[in-house]
């Protein structure tokens, strides 16, 4: 066996076993998460959902540990010594402030690349990265549109499909999201973007939108997320809620969401347990 692992191998390996410990309480067994039983919801479906949408940032693609990677080979290829794991907290710690100015009026309404590249201009300055060109700096804030699926997002994904209208509902704006899919590998069957309410979540009418753009009824309709303020939000508007944990989405030893089975309409290891809760 190599001695090396690629990083798609060493995310899948990890996140399986932090997925293993945090549903059994051990850390110990070697069945794959594909395999494994599904964990049982607190009371069965009916009816199922017709759709499912979901968060995309942690919850489909891995956004920390994309932005380190190509930080790392962008920075070499620059001289630059950068803390990127740093670098990509701190540019993803502004996401929130930086769409409470919107809401508040603060700002008009701006889709969520101009908010990055507001917030990547002050973190050039705070990590002293100096004369980068304009489109320089326009390569790099669209890293946001280059980032990795986890590595059950895309075949699991792809097993829901079959029986469900999947798309993303993200705070992403449309370009963002067509491009992540096309870099992905996403099988999306439609773009729901906050930029088509002119909302983000968790404000209300961007999980209503979802339903009303789709042709269904919000009960209808399931928000999948890693992260459970998203969900109790979509869940007060009448939608289906569906937990996937994401050990991994701050890092190792971050601090990530935890669901108990009962929390919500699902709670799932993963997208290849959720599909297999949902039938597929």
């Amino acid at each position: 066996m190599s001695l090396t692992m690629d990083r798609r191998e060493l995310l899948k390996t990890v996140s399986m076993g932090a997925a293993t410990a945090f549903f059994s309480g051990s850390g110990e067994g070697t069945v794959r998460a594909e395999q494994a039983a599904p964990f049982k919801t607190k009371m069965p479906l009916n009816p199922l959902p017709k759709a499912l949408v979901f968060d995309t940032f942690g919850s489909v693609v891995d956004w920390r540990g994309s932005i380190i990677e190509e930080g790392a080979a962008w920075g070499k290829a620059k001289g630059l010594k950068i803390d990127w794991a740093r670098f990509a907290d701190r540019w993803r710690s502004g996401y929130g402030p930086a769409m409470d100015k919107v809401r508040r009026g603060e700002l008009p309404w701006t889709k969520l690349d101009d908010l990055h590249r507001m917030l990547l201009e002050d973190l050039l300055k705070e990590f002293e990265i100096q004369r980068l060109t304009e489109e320089e700096k326009d390569h790099w804030n669209r890293v946001w549109h280059r980032l990795k699926p986890w590595p059950d997002s895309v075949p699991g994904l792809s097993r829901l499909k079959k029986n469900y209208v999947i798309a993303p509902l993200s705070n992403g704006n449309f370009a963002l999201l067509t491009n992540m899919a096309k870099h992905a590998g996403l099988p999306w069957d439609a773009i729901l973007s906050a930029e088509l309410a002119r909302h983000y979540k968790p404000d209300r009418e961007t999980y209503l939108m979802a339903a009303e753009l789709l042709g269904i009824q919000p009960k209808e309709t399931m928000m999948v997320a890693a992260h459970v303020g998203d969900l109790q939000s979509a869940r007060a508007c009448g939608l289906r809620t569906g937990f996937i944990y994401r050990p991994l989405e701050h890092g190792l030893g971050g601090k990530a969401d935890k669901a108990n089975p009962g929390d919500f309409d699902v709670v799932a290891r993963d997208i290849f347990d959720l599909a297999s809760q949902l039938g597929t």
